[in-house]
């Protein structure tokens, strides 16, 4: 069960993702000279944090599906700078920020998926 501390810094780092991973697509077209990756809508599905607020699970939501795992790639990679982004935003409600592990959430896919058994 998660304390109500891990729900409020959760919430935050959730909010400040989503406002990194809104330009993060465009910075990442820029870098590679446009190898297609504009149109690409990154979400943060959901944020689970550790108990002593070490580590964070991001689960994030990629749409097109088909350049997903390509995403997931580059987060990866850019994974220092993107938690130096979010420490950039969080200076003054954080001391320390956690160690981030991104997850690709899947949930819709799988919800089409089972859309499409379904009718037919």
């Amino acid at each position: 069960m998660e304390s109500t501390r891990q729900n409020k810094i959760a919430r935050l780092i959730q909010k400040d993702l989503a406002e990194i991973f809104l330009k993060y697509p465009h910075s990442l077209l820029n870098r590679e000279g446009g190898s297609g990756m504009g149109g690409v809508l990154i979400s943060v599905s959901e944020v689970r944090i550790s108990p002593d607020l070490a580590i964070a699970h991001i689960y994030l939501s990629i749409f097109p599906d088909d350049k997903a795992t390509l995403m997931m790639k580059h987060i990866e990679e850019d994974k220092g700078m993107i938690r130096g982004q979010l420490g950039t935003l969080e200076r003054h409600q954080l001391r320390i920020i956690p160690e981030l592990l991104f997850h690709l959430d899947d949930t819709i896919s799988r919800m089409e998926h089972i859309d499409e058994l379904l009718r037919g």
